[in-house]
């Protein structure tokens, strides 16, 4: 997949690992970076062009795959984070959230733009995953329940797209330092990281990005037994 040149959609670009791609793209030579945004009278970087888009409004993907319809590149990273805890009682509601955009909302948005992107010779679409995607989490089980759902339709895009010519590539990584982990301790990698190691698989035609080093110890520990994953009892 050749960047210089390229026309990229990103969602969720107004901060963090979308913000990240976006500048990432322009840095290698994009022609053109659509930000979708759910406020674009808010998105002030430089280079960047506003796109009405919140992944839930079926209205709004429509319309954005008809604006864009230039694209090249599609970077499906709009996600969220606040579902319940796993025990007790209280409101599922966060839940069916986290599904409606990051799994459904990705749906939406791939769904949208495989035409677009047949049109214009097949392209690239990426989905920002996580390593929540093959490990359960106890504190954010129905996130890690959402980004399991995504890999999965990630993996069947990359079968129904293959015959059009379009690169589907699934980017996995550990804790990223965003506002939806300033509460949690440990290591993290910076979205200009992600973003780099994104642009790097994609100039080499890569289905899959393991960002860090968590990600990768994690994909090594699929084929193996559950206390690889979740230790012993």
């Amino acid at each position: 997949m050749e960047i210089a040149g390229s026309v990229a959609v990103v969602t969720g670009a107004n901060r963090g690992i979308g913000l990240a791609f976006c500048r990432a793209l322009l840095d290698r030579g994009a022609a053109r970076v659509y930000a979708g945004v759910r406020r674009p009278q808010d998105l002030t970087e430089p280079g960047l062009e506003p796109l009405l888009l919140d992944v839930t409004d079926h209205d709004q993907v429509a319309s954005a795959a008809r604006t864009a319809s230039d694209a090249t590149v599609v970077i499906n990273n709009a996600g969220i984070q606040g579902g319940p805890p796993l025990l007790g009682d209280g409101s599922l509601d966060g839940a069916r959230r986290e599904l409606d955009v990051n799994y459904l909302g990705t749906w939406a948005v791939s769904r949208a733009f495989a035409p677009v992107l047949a049109a214009n010779g097949g392209g690239a679409l990426v989905n920002m995953l996580s390593v929540a995607s093959w490990r359960a989490n106890s504190r954010f089980p129905s996130y890690a329940a959402s980004k399991s759902a995504q890999w999965s339709l990630t993996n069947a895009l990359r079968l129904a797209l293959r015959d059009q010519g379009t690169l589907v590539v699934g980017v996995h990584v550990g804790y990223v330092d965003t506002d939806a982990t300033t509460e949690v301790p440990g290591p993290k990698s910076d979205p200009s990281e992600v973003a780099a190691r994104t642009m790097d698989a994609l100039a080499r035609d890569e289905p899959e990005v393991l960002v860090d080093e968590t990600a990768r110890k994690v994909r090594a520990a699929l084929s193996g037994p559950l206390d690889l994953l979740y230790g012993t009892a």
